[in-house]
């Protein structure tokens, strides 16, 4: 493809390739959506001149929330399951309260802070990031959806204080912590993938430590882990002075065990009666009317 072209010409009904300032292709993912859908919510900044954040060799772009779009590695870590549910617990807990801030932990390519960036677009948001890689595509992304000029990445581990300037605070704290201690599993030589699946940088108990410094005093920390984490969670959140307040299972089709669970923290309150597990697909692999309305309020397809 020439690099004159506008990529926009066939936006958003084909997969073809982009050529990026620097001469190299990437891959634009075509929309899987119904062709009477229209997408809801803050459309993105449609960046046709700027080639730079266009996908590159080895890259793809990926649509996410309404018209907003991800961008990932062909062969590397990409967004989930886990992502979307924590991304949308979160936004349930503070649904009358909208945050005026918001931090995601080990934000990774973006996916967490990018979706509630799209789902409040009046909130200011920080991501901490520890892996390069990672850190250039989720500010690419955020550039690419026009959210660049209130969410921001830094590059930093999130055991460190000073990773966030001192004296921030956000009315919300989100993370999705590596479920694998270290000596559990082999890590993968993939791009970012040891990391986001091996807590070479600790777990949820860190997680909860670092929400625990950032949050304002009324503040929620939404986190996920594991199924088999639970004891962790709850001595995590306590070790750093949170109560565990709300909990919702997660299980991928009916009739199956939990594959994760969502958890939802402040400062005061005591773990409330658990909620009705999340069923994402009934026994036939259908998505289930919950997890179909789940997709549509965090601007997908239903």
């Amino acid at each position: 493809m020439s690099t004159e072209r506008d990529p926009h010409e066939r936006y958003p009904h084909e997969s073809y390739p982009t050529v990026s300032a620097s001469g190299t292709a990437g891959v634009v993912r075509p929309a899987r959506r119904p062709a009477d859908w229209r997408p809801p919510g803050p459309p993105p900044a449609r960046p046709t001149a700027r080639l730079e954040l266009w996908p590159r060799a080895g890259e793809d772009l990926c649509h996410l929330a309404g018209d907003w779009r991800i961008l990932q590695l062909v062969r590397g870590h990409r967004w989930s399951l886990d992502d979307l549910v924590t991304a949308w617990f979160a936004a349930e807990v503070v649904r009358d309260t909208p945050p005026a801030r918001m931090a995601d932990l080990g934000c990774g390519i973006g996916a967490v802070l990018l979706l509630l960036a799209w789902r409040f677009p009046e909130a200011r948001g920080v991501g901490l990031e520890a892996q390069r890689v990672s850190v250039e595509l989720a500010r690419r992304s955020l550039a690419w959806n026009g959210a660049d000029q209130r969410c921001e990445v830094h590059r930093g581990d999130l055991r460190e204080p000073a990773s966030i300037p001192e004296g921030a605070v956000f009315d919300l704290v989100t993370g999705t912590p590596p479920y694998l201690p270290v000596g559990t599993a082999r890590g993968s030589s993939r791009s970012q993938w040891a990391a986001c699946h091996l807590e070479l940088r600790g777990g949820v108990e860190v997680y909860c430590a670092a929400a625990a410094r950032l949050l304002a005093p009324h503040g929620w920390f939404v986190t996920c882990a594991g199924a088999a984490q639970d004891d962790r969670v709850r001595d995590g959140a306590a070790h750093a002075g949170l109560a565990a307040v709300r909990r919702r299972e997660v299980i991928p089709r009916a009739g199956k065990g939990v594959l994760f669970t969502v958890w939802a923290m402040r400062r005061e309150g005591r773990l409330a009666t658990d909620e009705a597990p999340l069923v994402v697909r009934d026994r036939e692999s259908r998505w289930t009317a919950e997890f179909r309305a789940l997709r549509a309020a965090m601007g997908m397809p239903a």
